[in-house]
């Protein structure tokens, strides 16, 4: 079994706010808490307290320049479909959760990926 997060638990109480807000998506994850959907993850949060965010290349071009943020980059890997979601906006919940339907939204339209059983 995972071990609990170890990170702030202040960034994991918003990120489980912004979860909550979507009826037909759950918190994965004890130690790497992250949602997915058909078998693609489309958020997660790190240890460092930071989302990241998954986002289509046009929203996610324009997300970049309007947040003034990044890709995310985990374990020195760039994450070239991720964006790191500000501080101020991962505080605004009611404000990311428009980003979030649109990630959520964009996932589901990408064919499922296998599960292991297959």
């Amino acid at each position: 079994m995972a071990s609990p997060y170890r990170g702030s638990p202040e960034a994991l109480a918003l990120y489980e706010a912004l979860v909550a807000m979507h009826p037909d998506v759950e918190r994965k994850g004890a130690k790497n808490p992250y949602t997915s959907s058909n078998g693609h993850m489309f958020s997660f949060l790190d240890e460092s307290g930071a989302m990241s965010l998954r986002l289509p290349a046009p929203e996610r071009s324009a997300f970049i320049e309007k947040y003034d943020t990044r890709l995310s980059e985990q374990y020195g890997t760039i994450m070239t479909e991720y964006v790191v979601v500000p501080t101020s906006l991962f505080e605004d919940t009611a404000s990311l959760f428009e980003y979030f339907e649109q990630s959520c939204t964009w996932i589901g339209t990408l064919k499922p990926k296998p599960t292991k059983g297959e």
